[in-house]
């Protein structure tokens, strides 16, 4: 593959993971002056202008890490699996902010960002097999999903 293809799956693989992120926040953006505003929340709680940045960083590394994984090749079922696990946790991803945000369903949310932080375990583990670069860049969006599950449930248990 030539160089311009190169850059061309690289640029795509960042788009896809932004492209959650956008998903993610048209059901975000409406609920943060509103509902999740009125919501008690931990004392540790990041400021709400943190959120967008910490995603867009965390999206664009996904995208590289996806990157890496699909230049090792898509003709290999060994790259195809890893991939769908990638995409399974992209989509959870998305769903999450429709749950806890759309829906304004902590409990829901909770529930599932438990089952997300699995499905990037697994993608993590799998892409391990094939790039430990790919992998590592996956490790702080796991730790930000981890003190997401927490805010999560401190915020159910706050509000209930």
């Amino acid at each position: 593959m030539g160089r311009i293809g190169i850059y061309a799956r690289l640029i795509l693989a960042i788009a896809i993971c932004q492209m959650a992120g956008i998903a993610g926040s048209i059901f975000t953006a409406p609920a943060i002056p509103t509902w999740y505003a009125n919501l008690r929340k931990p004392d540790i709680s990041p400021p709400n202008w943190l959120f967008a940045p910490a995603w867009t960083i965390l999206y664009l590394l996904m995208g590289i890490s996806l990157f890496l994984i699909w230049n090792a090749g898509l003709d290999k079922a060994a790259i195809r699996r890893p991939m769908v696990l990638f995409g399974i946790q992209l989509v959870m991803n998305a769903i999450w902010s429709y749950l806890f945000f759309g829906l304004r369903s902590p409990s829901l949310g909770l529930i599932w960002i438990a089952a997300l932080w699995v499905s990037i375990a697994l993608t993590i583990a799998s892409f391990l097999r094939i790039s430990r670069a790919a992998a590592s860049l996956l490790i702080p969006y796991l730790l930000w999903v981890t003190f997401a599950g927490y805010l999560n449930y401190q915020i159910l248990v706050l509000n209930a």
